[in-house]
């Protein structure tokens, strides 16, 4: 492993500044020992003794209430004066809205005792058409929906039958006629049938950096909702964000992701317990860099670790992932320079390890990965694999992994390496109770 893969992979176990700070100065450049607070300078903060920090309960607070409302409006405050501290003290907050968080927020609760869930989703179809300027929209029926609501706008593609998906909020309303934060940007014309639901993440942002998630519970209240789409939504999600940091945070029973991020940097997955979601347990999304996943609990969801397009210089390390219904891990397209060492993958519904056949393009496959010193145990029906390596796949380490069946043999493959795959190194793994270790496809040379 170079010099200076290891480096990266040694710092990103460290405190989010220090890392940050490593990184930055891995040039030569010297590095910050003593920061102040610069006008703009972001990325370097000192460890200040005391900062503003408000509470949220039920009783005995600073701010008094068991809704989103409430919540927000500790976010807000905290925010708007330089950031500092939210807690969340014990009880049940039910959402009707996201919490959207600022940067320089570190949101905190009491673990399994502060528990924030959602209410129940609800669809309606439109009763009008409104086109991409549009502000407003008319509902058939808007009894379900109240001013505040967070909801989102899915129809057909008008001009090439694709789907259009639009989140807002509710700002105003007169009968079924809603006003909404912002602007459609896209045409909601009736010949999609387009619809309204009471579908959002419980915890989200866009385009912030900094923030801490913590000793939290996330119940998404799955029986009584809708799936939604975890490029969209999760218990929680986030766009084009930097330097998150989510610690002891239970996401579960959420229809959809348990946590997504998308073109998200430097994100932190620490110690987190994501499980019987209906999609994928943690979702590093599309173009996001470096992000580290470790210590976690990824069970009972659709997928465990969904390694998502253009996901790079990630690691996964230490993570139980167990009794997900589909893979373990999936990694696939432009997915390159990864690590996934240390962890127990168990018990997955299809597949231990899947490197997805990404055939879009000349190399859009999951290059340059390393798979080590893992146990990968119990994967797949009668015909199960372990790790299986698919379509044009190449210059991938599969090293001193633990790879065990328990159950009968019958048609169980360890290693599956497609015939298109290229310089798949298998070093020192040990294989049992099999009834293929290495299933080669490659043409012998």
């Amino acid at each position: 492993m170079p010099d200076s893969r290891r480096r990266f992979l040694c710092l990103a176990g460290g405190a989010a500044a220090s890392a940050f700070t490593a990184r930055l100065f891995a040039d030569g450049r010297p590095p910050v020992q003593n920061p102040r607070a610069t006008d703009g300078d972001t990325g370097f903060e000192p460890a200040w003794d005391e900062q503003l920090t408000m509470t949220v309960g039920h009783e005995h607070a600073d701010l008094i209430g068991k809704d989103d409302r409430v919540l927000q409006a500790a976010v807000d405050y905290v925010a708007n004066r330089g950031g500092g501290t939210v807690r969340i003290l014990p009880g049940v907050y039910t959402l009707r809205s996201s919490i959207t968080l600022p940067s320089g927020i570190r949101l905190t609760g009491s673990g399994a005792d502060s528990v924030i869930t959602r209410i129940p989703s609800a669809r309606r179809p439109l009763a009008a058409d409104s086109d991409w300027y549009d502000q407003e929209v008319t509902l058939t029926d808007a009894a379900h929906f109240r001013v505040g609501d967070s909801v989102v706008f899915q129809a057909r593609n008008h001009h090439n039958n694709g789907a259009t998906v639009i989140k807002r909020t509710i700002v105003a309303r007169s009968g079924n006629r809603l006003k909404l934060n912002d602007g459609l940007r896209e045409n909601l014309w009736l010949s999609g049938e387009p619809t309204c639901a009471s579908l959002f993440p419980l915890l989200t942002s866009e385009h912030a950096a900094d923030v801490t998630i913590e000793n939290l519970t996330l119940d998404g209240n799955l029986s009584n909702t809708e799936n939604f789409n975890g490029n969209y939504g999760g218990a929680i999600f986030l766009q084009d964000c930097s330097r998150f940091t989510f610690r002891r945070v239970e996401a579960r029973n959420y229809n959809g992701d348990g946590i997504s991020f998308q073109i998200c940097h430097d994100v932190v997955v620490d110690e987190c317990h994501s499980h019987d979601n209906a999609d994928l347990g943690v979702h590093p999304g599309s173009g996001s860099q470096r992000p580290l996943i470790r210590h976690c609990r990824l069970e009972r969801n659709g997928l465990g670790l969904f390694w998502c397009w253009g996901v790079k210089y990630g690691l996964a390390e230490h993570n139980h992932i167990a009794d997900n219904r589909n893979f373990g891990i999936s990694i696939g397209h432009n997915d390159t320079d990864n690590v996934m060492r240390h962890n127990l993958i168990t018990g997955s519904g299809k597949v231990g390890i899947l490197f997805r056949d990404e055939a879009r393009g000349a190399d859009f496959w999951a290059n340059r990965n390393v798979i080590e010193d893992n146990r990968i145990i119990d994967s797949g029906g009668a015909d199960g694999i372990a790790i299986d390596v698919q379509g044009k796949t190449k210059d991938v380490r599969i090293a001193r992994n633990v790879i065990q069946e328990t159950r009968q043999p019958m048609q169980r493959t360890a290693v599956r390496i497609s015939a298109d795959a290229e310089r798949i190194e298998l070093a020192e793994n040990q294989i049992e109770g099999f009834a293929t270790s290495v299933l080669d496809q490659r043409p012998k040379s």
